[in-house]
């Protein structure tokens, strides 16, 4: 069983950090469900394990968390919504490379449903859409922005963080690091690509994907 908290107004990261600890302790002892947390966070900053701090351009400009899962610098702010994964990755299979996979395929499902073909690139993490509006890259191909972030840790096969979703927020707000350290795409949202899309139907569109994915 998996529950599903969706948490109103903003969740304080290191809120977020000590749920997380305790919630995954629990599934390990055997003592609580599964569980997917959707929320929103302050404007802040966070740090995977393989942050470069050449990537923190700005580091006055939002407070700078350690986050202490895996990749490098990521915006949070209102208006992106977060989902923390905290599953039973050993009863799925134990292959983190296919979790890692039916996250991403799990946001794509989600992008599906608003008609936004969301798509992988090797060596770049994440969810990228392409933009043909915009001028090209080097190599002729169309330009493609980010629209989702992903980012795991596993303690003892059970894992926490998880990944974002760009539904509205202030996309000025990720000049202050180079996200995820690929400094030659932009990100983009879901209302930047015109789309009319509460979080209250990416909410819908989360829970009705995961259970076909995950």
């Amino acid at each position: 069983m998996v529950e599903w908290i969706i948490s109103d107004g903003l969740t304080e990261y290191d809120q977020a950090l000590t749920f997380m600890e305790n919630r995954v302790a629990g599934i390990i002892g055997g003592t609580a469900d599964e569980c997917i947390w959707l929320l929103e966070h302050p404007p802040l900053y966070t740090a995977g394990t393989s942050a470069n701090a050449a990537d923190l351009i700005d580091p006055n400009r939002f407070p700078v968390h350690e986050a202490r899962r895996g990749g490098e610098y990521t915006y949070h702010g209102p208006g992106q919504r977060v989902a923390y994964v905290m599953l039973d990755v050993g009863k799925r299979g134990r292959d983190v490379r296919q979790f890692v996979k039916d996250l991403e395929n799990w946001v794509i499902a989600t992008l599906e449903t608003f008609n936004v073909k969301g798509e992988i690139r090797e060596g770049r993490v994440g969810v990228w859409v392409q933009r043909p509006e915009k001028p090209p890259q080097p190599d002729g191909s169309p330009a493609e922005d980010k629209i989702a972030a992903l980012g795991i840790r596993l303690r003892k096969w059970v894992s926490f963080h998880g990944l974002s979703i760009n539904v509205e927020p202030d996309l000025g707000h990720f000049d202050g690091i180079v996200p995820c350290g690929i400094s030659d795409h932009g990100v983009t949202s879901l209302v930047d690509l015109g789309l009319p899309v509460t979080m209250e139907d990416v909410d819908v569109a989360l829970r009705h994907t995961f259970e076909t994915i995950m």
